[in-house]
Formats: structure tokens, sequence, C-alpha cells
């Protein structure tokens, strides 16, 4: 578990991100991901973006991987802090298998991967909607995220981002703020709140949303 210290460091390394827009050029896909994988290593920006030039300077998609790093930066350390908030806190169990892909830890002896999503255009209703009907928005997104490595259909718990000015994303840098919402969720956890989703295949996911708001 990470300390409060280096969480504080982790959100001020997140902020720097910030100042570049946010952009894929397309999907996020395993290809890519395997040329990107030095991001698993590096928790300076300033290194990651050296690290950066090294290897795709002489790149003719050198635009394209460069924001595909930053990226993939950004979203596993924000995610790695997140994860380690949770593991923190009283009732959270870490998983035994740190690569584990289907659980990240359990809470009161449940299972559970954790997502932090921005919240997602193409859901076909507004955000308004979507906090009223958990449930429709989970459904969505189990059917619609994760295509590639990290695709499963196990109990999932999300962090649904949102922001008034639609830069959902740069919620993830705020690890305070994430972290404060984590804890009231954990501190109030309970299992028969929970949302059963049913697959085609008559199996059942326990899943819930943490919603993270900005309407500044």
């Amino acid at each position: 578990m990470l300390s409060i210290l280096i969480l504080q460091n982790i959100e001020n390394e997140l902020k720097k991100r910030l100042v570049y827009p946010y952009t894929w050029g397309k999907k996020q896909n395993n290809g890519d991901d395997r040329l990107t994988n030095f991001i698993y290593d590096i928790n300076s920006f300033e290194k990651l973006l050296s690290e950066i030039d090294i290897r795709f300077k002489n790149k003719p998609n050198y635009n394209y991987l460069f924001n595909y790093a930053l990226n993939r930066w950004y979203n596993y350390w924000s995610a790695r802090a997140v994860e380690s908030i949770f593991c923190s806190l009283p009732n959270v169990i870490p998983a035994k298998d740190e690569k584990d892909r289907l659980v990240d830890f359990s809470i009161r002896g449940i299972n559970f991967d954790h997502k932090t999503s921005v919240f997602p255009r193409k859901y076909p209703r507004n955000y308004d909607y979507a906090k009223q009907h958990s449930k429709d928005l989970c459904e969505w997104l189990y059917k619609n995220q994760s295509q590639e490595g990290r695709k499963h259909l196990k109990n999932r718990l999300f962090i649904v981002l949102f922001s008034k000015d639609g830069k959902h994303w740069k919620l993830k840098s705020e690890i305070s703020v994430l972290k404060e919402k984590i804890e009231f969720y954990v501190n109030n956890f309970n299992n028969r709140k929970l949302i059963e989703i049913k697959f085609t295949d008559e199996s059942i996911a326990l899943t819930d949303i943490i919603w993270v708001e900005n309407y500044i």
C-alpha cells in the first residue's frame, strides 16, 4: 500500500499531465499496450516524457504514441493510487495475487475488480438519468468497456467521474477527492445494496458505482 506522502506525490505528478490534451487517436489495444508497458515503472512525469522521446522520437507516428503513453501512464498511476486507498481501509483485503486481473481486493468478503471511468460520451442517456438508474449504466459499462486485456464479467466496482465542463478525465488526478469518496463508500458499505447484473450465460456479477462529481 502507498503512504499518504506517496499518494500526494502521485497526485502532484498526475496534475502535470493536465496541460496536454487527452486524446487517444484510436481505441486502446494490446499491440500498443505492449509498446508502452514501460509506464508501469515510471512515476515521474518528467522521466516519462524523457522515456517517450528516447523510444519514439524517430517513429513516424510519434504524436500518436506520445499521447497513448501519456494516457496509459495517467490512468495506471491514478488506478494504482485508488487501489491503494481501498486496500488501506478496514474491511478491505488486497488480492493475494497482484497480477489477478479479476480481483483487486475484497470488501467484507466480496471480491471486486475496480475501474475508474469517465462518464461515457456514448452512453445513450444523460448523467442525471444515469445517477437515478445505476444498474442501466453498469450494464452498459460491462458491455462496452475494456474490450482487450481487462475484459471480464465478474464483480466490478466502478468509480464514475463527471465534470460539468465535460473534462471528466481530469478528475482522475484528484487523488485526495477520490480518497474521501472511497472512504465514505467503504465505511458505509452494504452488500445488500449491490447491483446484480445477469448475463446471457446465466452468470451473475455484483457491482456498484461510486460517483465523483465536479460542478464548478
